[in-house]
């Protein structure tokens, strides 16, 4: 998606560690017509897998899905990072790491909201090593709903978490991928 492309050239930077910071429009800071842009991009790429369902991680990916879920007309559920008083009842969980913040967290989601032949798309707003998706689509097994695909906002493809998603079978669709980046500001991006 060339509009997010631009963002991530003109306002994204690379921070030590493969480190991408683009909290100025995606994940501190959001860019509501950019998120409007890839909720229409999802739809495009999706619109015919008869969703019922976006399900997404806390806490980035929770405005993007949320945008997105207006094209589809479906609700949005987020795995939840932390034990929370208003998950009542019972619970779908995984153990996940993160690449970022380099610690494990046990996502959780109320085994109300997620039925056995619901049919999800997950999405996501950065996709490295694939740690978090994996996560979601091992709740997803566990609820017995149907995974359509993933939509990614940014896949950091040198990573290999979507390349390695793909090969297992699952529908990875990104809307930038990028095969490598440097601090000097260097980032290259996988052509379509």
């Amino acid at each position: 998606m060339q509009l997010l492309k631009e963002y991530i050239k003109k306002y994204g930077s690379v921070r030590e560690g493969n480190v991408l910071k683009v909290d100025s429009f995606l994940n501190h800071c959001m860019d509501i017509r950019l998120f409007c842009e890839m909720g229409k991009e999802f739809f495009r790429l999706f619109g015919d897998d008869n969703i019922t369902k976006i399900l997404t991680v806390e806490a980035s990916g929770i405005g993007i899905a949320c945008i997105a879920a207006q094209y589809f007309d479906v609700p949005v559920i987020f795995a939840k990072k932390s034990e929370s008083k208003n998950l009542d009842g019972e619970i779908y969980s995984c153990a996940v790491r993160s690449f970022t913040k380099n610690r494990v967290y046990d996502i959780r989601v109320s085994k109300k909201y997620l039925n056995e032949g619901d049919r999800v798309l997950i999405i996501d707003d950065m996709l490295a090593v694939g740690n978090a998706l994996c996560g979601l689509i091992d709740i997803c097994g566990q609820a017995g709903a149907a995974v359509a695909g993933a939509g990614i906002a940014i896949e950091k493809g040198f990573q290999g978490g979507g390349d390695a998603l793909r090969r297992k079978g699952v529908r990875v669709e990104s809307l930038a991928v990028i095969d490598s980046m440097d601090t000097d500001g260097t980032i290259v991006f996988r052509e379509d």
